[in-house]
């Protein structure tokens, strides 16, 4: 079986719970990601001889296993892990974590156990790295990106800082100038590299990688990146030891100055205080504050000045920076005037706040562009503030988001209230103040209260008007949900409230537009289907969901009213969410319908089903037949609980015919009827043996059906068991393309023409709600309500004056 994602998450962060409460995640995720790692390149690289690890005897995964339930397991995993250190040189890289450590892992069989345990885990035939063959994806770098963002998210503030949002990475990595074709021998730097995973998405953008670079102040974040490195197949990347780039930049040429790369991107730690400790920013070594010195207090143009000074003249780069950095005056303020007259700020990229670990502020990604820097005549803007999911107590970019934010900026596409190209003329104007909203006013328009509306009635044309890109796909809707009112200016609404959704959905127009929307999705179903039906085993599924996303974002790129991204975020969803996870499957297996005996906790099977093809896509597409007659019981079923409710609730009550027949615990069974009955009959009311049978029938018949469709269920779930050996590869393809995938996502397709049409009736709903009872109607009916109380109390006597 091929690793599935989900499931290999699910064992890692299982072996989290291990450690979890003995200390916290910013000490024990070097636990977990150093025995990811040691079980990794045992897998891959045990007995391979001129591997990029070399595995020694008494230095795998396999000698740990041995170790379960030995008393002194933390001391003999701390040897093994140092044996296999030695000869990879990675001393200081995966023996930061001490696995005898009694006051993080408990004393004496405390430990014992707890260390048992967490091999037992890594153990899981999830986490079996030798049979996955998928590995051009990165299945397992993806995982530890995994527990890195949980670590981070359960770090709290300042401890988080060691991981960059993948999303956000995308993004920098995405913007920054590298190209699938870009040079391996290209170089590129991050100079605050943290757990490297910055750079190694800027280095996924080539084609066959590029050369790396990094530097990390802290030590155990340090060896989080040389692994990270490894288990992304990037074992030559060059990770300087742990320092502090300001003071003590590693890397350097032959003359002792910066040495320069072609990209370099980071996302240092923001508004750092202390950034000048150790050097004389006025005689700077490396000539790095020629555009000004920052504050004393605050290091962001420190790291901006670093890296735009390790740049090479035709250099690259992108920085994440907080918003401060465009605005701030002072000293900050004549940096940025230089840079911006250097012609250096190719664009400012502004990201909601809440992105980030350890912080919550908003940030910016201030992209750098020395090679143009001659020609610059504006600096391309972007707000990307509003454009996040909720996800936990962070936000965090959609695939939608990443996408469009990369088109926009690649493309210098201006969109109103989102991105336009901003003269450095205009920039001058404001004072080189680079503030976002400036340029940018990214609020929707004011939704404006019509008084005369208020006061005389009508829906203002205004109001209607703002709808024109809907009266442009449907030009005679608006005439059949409007007339002209006997007033310029207004109009009525032509149909009841109730039946707008209606009216829309059944106009002639509506429904061309409705198929349009269809035929496009029909004919990349059509070109997709193909594609997808060809896939062979030992596909890489990044090299599958490119083509399909891209081609669907076209195919919706010029239709009206619908957002391409929105289309294009229903598929990158349910990609995430299952279809990647079929295709590891498929690239494992080939086109095969395996079952898989799960087991329930005594070690018994409890449930056989097949992950690509569920049961449910068997039955409706062989066993209809057979499922309507369940469905048939069931609808019988819930008759006849339907009348024992009725009848419980007629006379259950206290004094009701049950009450003798209720059990203690508030249920009316079988055994309690019964019991009820072998009373004297001169003790029992005549009615309420009438009842008490009726009810006893009723049980025997739900007992009854429940039989019926237990076996009936039975039945057909061993009539699909028996259907899965036989399915050929033809019939697989149709059940996994057609019936699963293409189904799930027009599905979703067409939930996009509901949200459409959604808002649409929403608005009309609003405007005639708005507007449907002007001022003098509820003054006269206060009116005639005040009159209706005064009169009301008359009648009592009670008199207002």
């Amino acid at each position: 079986m091929a690793i599935k994602k989900s499931e290999l998450y699910s064992s890692l962060w299982s072996s989290c719970d291990q450690l979890r409460g003995s200390m916290d995640a910013s000490q024990y995720k070097d636990y977990i990601l150093v025995l990811l790692f040691v079980k990794y390149v045992s897998d891959k690289y045990s007995g391979v001889k001129d591997g990029p690890i070399e595995v020694p005897e008494g230095g795998s995964f396999k000698d740990m296993a041995a170790l379960k339930g030995q008393k002194d397991i933390g001391e003999k995993i701390d040897i093994i892990i140092a044996k296999l250190a030695a000869v990879n040189n990675l001393n200081g890289v995966i023996t930061v974590a001490c696995f005898n450590d009694e006051n993080k892992l408990g004393k004496g069989k405390e430990m014992q156990d707890r260390l048992s345990n967490l091999v037992a885990i890594f153990e899981n035939e999830s986490l079996n790295f030798s049979k996955n063959r998928a590995d051009g994806d990165d299945i397992l770098g993806d995982a530890y990106e995994y527990l890195m963002r949980h670590f981070a998210s359960v770090s709290g503030k300042d401890k988080g800082q060691f991981y960059t949002p993948a999303e956000v990475s995308r993004v920098v990595a995405k913007i920054v100038g590298v190209t699938h074709d870009t040079k391996p021998e290209k170089s590129v730097y991050d100079p605050t590299c943290g757990s490297g995973s910055l750079l190694l998405k800027v280095a996924d953008e080539a084609d066959r990688g590029l050369s790396i670079y990094g530097q990390e102040k802290d030590n155990a974040t340090t060896g989080l990146c040389k692994m990270n490195m490894i288990l992304h197949s990037n074992e030559d990347a060059e990770i300087a030891p742990n320092g502090d780039t300001l003071t003590s930049p590693y890397f350097k040429d032959k003359q002792r100055s910066l040495k320069t790369f072609d990209f370099a991107v980071a996302n240092p730690p923001f508004s750092t205080k202390s950034w000048s400790h150790g050097i004389n920013p006025a005689d700077d070594d490396y000539s790095r504050f020629s555009f000004g010195i920052p504050p004393e207090k605050n290091g962001d143009y420190a790291f901006l000045l670093h890296i735009i000074r390790s740049l090479k003249p035709n250099g690259k780069g992108a920085v994440i920076l907080p918003h401060g950095v465009l605005f701030r005056g002072n000293a900050e303020a004549r940096i940025r005037e230089n840079l911006i007259n250097k012609g250096y700020i190719k664009g400012i990229i502004g990201l909601p706040a809440n992105l980030f670990y350890g912080t919550g502020i908003p940030a910016c990604i201030i992209v750098i562009d020395k090679e143009n820097a001659v020609a610059r005549k504006g600096i391309f803007m972007i707000d990307a503030g509003k454009d996040f999911i909720k996800d936990g107590d962070k936000n965090r970019l959609r695939e939608q988001d990443i996408h469009k934010i990369v088109d926009v900026f690649n493309k210098q596409i201006e969109t109103p209230r989102y991105a336009r190209m901003v003269s450095l003329d205009e920039i001058a104007g404001n004072g080189y103040n680079l503030n976002i909203p400036r340029y940018i006013n990214s609020q929707e328009p004011e939704d404006q209260q019509d008084i005369e509306a208020h006061l005389l009635g009508g829906i203002p044309d205004s109001d209607i008007d703002a709808l024109n890109d809907y009266w442009a796909v449907c030009p005679t809707l608006r005439a059949d949900l409007f007339t002209a009112s006997n007033r310029p200016g207004y109009s009525q609404l032509n149909t009841a409230e109730n039946e707008i959704k209606t009216t829309i959905y059944q106009h002639p127009e509506f429904a061309a537009y409705s198929r349009q929307i269809q035929n496009t999705f029909s004919e990349w179903r059509t070109r997709q289907t193909i594609f997808l039906k060809a896939l062979q085993a030992q596909c890489k599924p990044k090299n599958i969901i490119h083509p399909l996303s891209e081609d669907l974002l076209a195919a919706f790129a010029n239709t009206p009213l619908i957002d391409q991204y929105d289309v294009y975020q229903s598929l990158m969803t349910y990609w995430l969410e299952s279809m990647k996870d079929d295709i590891y499957l498929i690239s494992e297996g080939g086109w095969k319908a395996e079952l898989t005996h799960v087991l329930n906790k005594s070690g018994k099977v409890s449930e056989i089903i097949c992950e690509l093809i569920p049961k449910p896509l068997m039955i409706n597409r062989y066993f209809k037949k057979e499922q309507a007659a369940i469905d048939a019981q069931e609808i019988s079923k819930e008759k006849i609980v339907r009348q024992m409710e009725e009848l419980q609730e007629e006379h259950g009550g206290e004094d009701g015919l049950f009450a003798e027949a209720i059990t203690d615990s508030g249920k009316l069974s079988k055994a309690s009827i019964t019991e009820r009955l072998k009373n004297p009959i001169t003790e029992l009311d005549a009615e309420e043996i009438t009842q008490l049978n009726a009810y006893l029938k009723l049980l025997e018949q739900e007992t009854k059906v429940n039989k019926q469709i237990r076996e009936a269920t039975a039945a057909l779930d061993n009539l699909v068991l028996t259907r899965y050996p036989t399915l050929s590869e033809d019939e697989i393809k149709t059940l996994v393309v057609d019936d699963k995938w293409m189904t799930t996502i027009a599905e979703a397709v067409h939930a996009e023409m509901d949200r459409l049409s959604q808002r649409l009736t929403g608005r009309i709903t609003q405007l005639a709600e708005r507007f449907a009872m002007p001022l003098p109607a509820y003054i006269n009916e206060v009116e005639t309500l005040a009159a209706s109380v005064d009169e009301h109390l008359k009648k009592m006597g009670i008199v207002w004056n």
